[in-house]
This record gives C-alpha cells, structure tokens and sequence, in this order.
C-alpha cells in the first residue's frame, strides 16, 4: 500500500499546509502520494514532441510529497484544491490575479515570444501509469459538446492516412505522418508560459464553453506535475510568422487534473485556461470554439495540429499530422498514438475526430518515445472532463 500524505488546505494565495496530523481526512480528500517509477521495460527514453532531452528516461524517479504550492513564478495564483468523493478526483485549479493578467499580455513582446523554448524538458521525468491506475481513465459516459464552428462528420480517413506497413514480427503499424504545413485556423494557436524561471511555448485551441473563453491545452502546458502552475500564461489564436491577427489572451484561470498535478502522470496530461475577454468579446466570439468529446471509443481516427518548433521545423506556421490512433506499445500510459513527426512546441495542440479542424476535440498533443514516431495523446476520459466542467463554468 502506498503511503498517504497528509491532507492538505488551501492558504492565501494558495500555499499549501497539512492540517492537524492527528485529524483524519475524508477518502475524497485524501491526496495520493507521489509514487517512484519502478524499472520500465521497452523505450529506454521518452520526449515530448520529436525533441529528446539528454536525460530523458522513463526509468527516472519521483520523490518528495505532493507539490500544490504555488512558486517563484507564480506570484498572484490562488490554487483550489478540489478532489470531491473517492470516486469523483475533481481537478486542481488555480486563479490568476487581474493584475498579474494584465502583466502578461505586455510581457510576451515578439522578442520573448520567439526565444520562448519548447517545453521538452518538462515533461522529460514524468512518470507512467500502472495498469491498476489506467482502469478509470475509461470510466464515464461518451460525451459529445458541439462547437460553434462547423463540426465534420467522423471520418475513416480514407486517402488521408498514410499506407499501413506490416513488420517483421507480424504487427502492422502506420509510417510517421509528415507535419503538413496549414494555413492558420482562427480558434487554433500559440500558447506561452513562464515556468520555474523560463519561457516556454506550447500550443492550444479554444474550445465551446459555457464562459466563451476556455483554452485546451496539454497539462504539462500549465503546471509543473508536479510542483507549480505556469505564471504570465497567454493564448495567441491564429499565430504565424509573429503575426497575431487575433491579439493575446492572457489567463484568468489554469486547470488540470490531480493525478497531473500531483505525479506528472502521463495518462492525464490534459489541461484547460479561461482567458479573459477583450475590448468586451469573448474568446469564442472573437475566433469560434471547437466542439469536445469525452469517454469516446479507441482507435478512431485523428487529425491533430500544432506549431513544432525543433528542427526540421521552426514554430512559426502551423502543422498537423493524420491517423488512425493506437494504444500505447509498451502499456506504459493510457494514451493513444498516431503516427506524427511533429517536434517540440506542438505540445498541447488538439486532436479532432476525423479529417480536418472542424471536429470534436478529443486529445492533444503529450509525448513521444524515442523508438518511434508517433504522437501520444492522453485519453479523454472522466478526469479530464472534470478539469473542463471545473474551468467552463
């Protein structure tokens, strides 16, 4: 049995402190502790979007306790830990100041928006689920919210898709599909982020939203998994060449799930921003939102987008791969693959069912293992639903 730790409450601005030692928390409450990786077999070393840290490897090692806190570079978010009964883990948020907002639409000049890194190295340590993890990714019913743009039928990618290969020891696997060069889609884009000290780029898409301003993004995109949320966060929608037709939308609000948040757990690297409105307009207003689904069948097929910034690619158009989506070889996470060539920078960009950016959102870019080039993404189950219910709103 894994050891608990204790339970926590939030402070102002959001320190995190354990209660009285000798008070029993609620099941729902209590915070799972961060686990060791144990020896993985298969891929020796994992890297998110076609970059390869040095150091990267799947055989790497948590320790400490839970990181909720805020830090250094997160002055002026208010984290809101709400884990609810055992069996509904809720999401892990925090609240950005309006000043600390304000502060990070004049921050992103095209100068630190350009030397902005990829966020390769943090996602480099983060650890797998175990089987008995992944049996909740699934759990819940198949949930379909529609966007207000246009929303494609599913599609079985004929003639989309690259040709099948069968390989030596029977299995059939799908070449890499090469990053295809897009013209800019308006609700997809460029996110950035300051985290423990360094700027970084990921990509995001608005998505349909009771408050008309939600960004999906990856979870490693906005908090640290774990440790801290991401400071001076902004959404730049329809990026090219450091044109930004649609101007930059700083975050009010971060969220992601617990099991992110409190492991670096790849199987729920999801996360959502709410953003607030300019001039009096809503996000969704401003660039449209895609449709969501959530708890939907495996291997369907995808078309997913994103700016890779490593080479051969330099972060300044927008790209996007296609096919159909398998689980993860070494049943290390429970994410899904589809072959995809897009590096470092195309994190956090989505997945929509089908052909094209006019369907359901139903992952985003996450990681890639060295052995191959696919790109995972997480499964869009229960958990990461909450996380979006709890940003939404």
């Amino acid at each position: 049995m894994r050891p608990q730790p204790p339970h926590e409450t939030r402070t102002e601005r959001g320190s995190p402190r354990p209660t009285d030692s000798s008070a029993r928390p609620s099941p729902g409450r209590r915070r799972r502790a961060a686990r060791t990786a144990g020896a993985l077999a298969a891929a020796a070393a994992l890297f998110l979007g076609g970059i390869q840290p040095a150091s990267a490897s799947l055989l790497g090692s948590l320790a400490g306790g839970v990181g909720l806190g805020v830090g250094e570079d997160s002055v002026g978010l208010e984290v809101e830990v709400d884990l609810g009964p055992q069996e509904d883990r809720g999401s892990v948020s925090a609240v950005v100041a309006a000043e600390e907002a304000a502060a990070a639409v004049a921050y992103w000049t095209p100068e630190r928006m350009r030397l902005a890194q990829t966020a390769d190295a943090l996602v480099a340590d983060k650890i797998p689920s175990t089987t008995l993890l992944n049996l909740s990714v699934e759990l819940g019913q198949p949930t379909r919210i529609r966007g207000n743009t246009p929303v494609l039928e599913d599609s079985s990618g004929a003639g989309g898709a690259p040709e099948a290969e069968t390989q030596s020891d029977g299995t059939t696997t799908e070449p890499a599909s090469a990053g295809a060069a897009e013209t800019p889609v308006p609700h997809i884009g460029k996110v950035f982020f300051t985290m423990n000290g360094s700027d970084y780029v990921c990509s995001g898409n608005a998505v349909a939203s009771a408050n008309e301003s939600t960004v999906a993004t990856a979870g490693h995109c906005l908090h640290d998994g774990p440790g801290s949320f991401a400071s001076r966060f902004v959404f730049v929608p329809a990026y090219q060449n450091g044109s930004t037709p649609y101007g930059k939308w700083a975050a009010t609000e971060l969220h992601t799930t617990p099991q992110w948040a409190a492991e670096g757990d790849l199987s729920y690297d999801g996360g959502f921003a709410v953003v607030a409105p300019q001039e009096g307009a809503s996000l969704s207003d401003t660039v449209g939102a895609s449709g969501l689904a959530f708890n939907q069948a495996r291997g369907q097929t995808y078309t997913a987008y994103g700016y890779p910034a490593g080479a051969p690619f330099d972060g300044e158009t927008l790209q996007s791969c296609h096919g159909t989506a398998t689980d993860d070889p070494h049943g290390q996470t429970a994410s899904q693959g589809i072959p995809c060539d897009m590096t470092g920078g195309s994190s956090g960009g989505p997945w929509f069912l089908g052909d094209g950016s006019g369907g359901y959102q139903n992952s985003v870019n996450s990681f890639r293992y060295s052995d191959r080039e696919t790109m995972f993404g997480p499964y869009f189950g229960s958990d990461i639903q909450r996380a979006y219910q709890q940003a939404e709103r």
